[in-house]
């Protein structure tokens, strides 16, 4: 399916991501071919399908800790918190796919549900909907890109205790107090407009005032329970977001125009597809991110074949990374090379630019 190789583009300079995107500017990103009239029935928003799936995710979310609730002090309340933490992190896909606004047909629906998910995963939703925005037009660019999950070099740790949130949390924790209070850094001014800047910054102050609001119940209830509602099932519940997410682009390319080279799409089983939103067609996305989730698996259909093979499953996917991410330890240079098709099979002129556009509410 693919090989490892070096490639210059590994290079952890800030100078080797600026350069390599320089150099690239007269370049455009790879664009799959599709006909518009495919294109356009894939880019029908649907408020039916979209409550669909959230109407049952906070069904389950709402059953789950119902008996999570009612169970607590005995052993049955593991399982039932393991459950909840666990549809509880998967507001992280659906705070992903909501900052495109494309989940819904409904704005009012698109912007409740992504500032709700995105309270839940601990990501402020403004800094983060510009954070994705960069994510897109850049992804994978070395100082650029805002969202590399994975160094180069490789740390080992940061990447395991993940699987808690330990790391990537708490972080976004600190960060949501500091801007609470006003300090927001160079890097966040990089991407984000000056107009968004105070209401990120009382978002920030709502989010605090809520958990404080919780941890306050907490004493005085004299129990952990309410703390174990909200936020921290981020914490207990994350290890599903963690794995799968880690296949989006770890170990493979950086600083190339070709989302072939530096993303992936896994094949995984129903219920993980559904708790992640169709976010395993990860490929298909990023190409083409105003194309609405349930609607994925049909472009991953008609675009296949201008593609790398997808990975069968998500232990051909980690069998492939885990030893790229093992030798970056030591060589950053060294890259997972997807192999591409010989030659594409029509013309990609015929894809309408707003296809390309990474979000539709900025």
């Amino acid at each position: 399916m693919s090989s490892t190789s070096r490639v210059d583009g590994g290079a952890t300079t800030q100078s080797a991501g600026d350069q390599a995107f320089g150099d690239g500017i007269g370049q455009q990103w790879y664009q799959p071919a599709i006909p518009r009239t495919v294109l356009k029935e894939l880019m029908k928003r649907s408020d039916a399908e979209g409550w669909r799936n959230f109407g049952l995710w906070l069904a389950l979310l709402l059953a789950s800790g119902a008996v999570a609730a009612m169970t607590w002090g005995t052993w049955w309340t593991v399982p039932a918190f393991f459950a909840y933490g666990t549809i509880y992190s998967s507001s992280d896909a659906r705070w992903h796919e909501l900052a495109h606004g494309t989940p819904f047909k409904s704005r009012w629906a698109n912007e409740a549900f992504y500032h709700l998910s995105s309270f839940m995963t601990i990501r402020e939703g403004y800094w983060w909907r510009w954070s994705h925005a960069r994510h897109h037009t850049h992804t994978y660019f070395q100082e650029r890109d805002p969202e590399i999950q994975v160094a180069r070099p490789t740390k080992v740790w940061p990447i395991v205790v993940d699987f808690f949130g330990l790391v990537g949390c708490s972080l976004e924790i600190a960060k949501i107090v500091r801007h609470a209070f006003g300090r927001v850094d160079a890097s966040t001014d990089a991407f984000l407009p000056a107009t968004e800047k105070p209401r990120m910054i009382w978002s920030c102050r709502i989010y605090l005032a809520v958990i404080v609001l919780t941890i306050g119940l907490a004493i005085a209830m004299h129990s952990f329970l309410p703390l174990m509602f909200i936020w921290t099932p981020r914490f207990y519940g994350g290890w599903l977001h963690q794995l799968l997410g880690l296949t989006q682009h770890a170990g493979l390319a950086v600083n190339v125009k070709d989302h072939r080279l530096n993303t992936r799409t896994v094949h995984i089983n129903p219920v993980f597809r559904f708790l992640y939103l169709n976010m395993n067609y990860h490929l298909e996305h990023h190409l083409l991110p105003m194309v609405p989730f349930h609607a994925l698996p049909r472009l991953h259909e008609a675009i296949r074949h201008q593609l790398p093979p997808a990975y069968s499953s998500l232990y051909a996917a980690y069998r492939e990374m885990l030893p790229a991410l093992w030798t970056q330890r030591s060589d950053p240079y060294h890259v997972i090379e997807r192999t591409l098709p010989v030659k594409d099979t029509t013309d990609s002129t015929d894809t309408p630019r707003a296809a390309f556009t990474a979000q539709s509410n900025v």
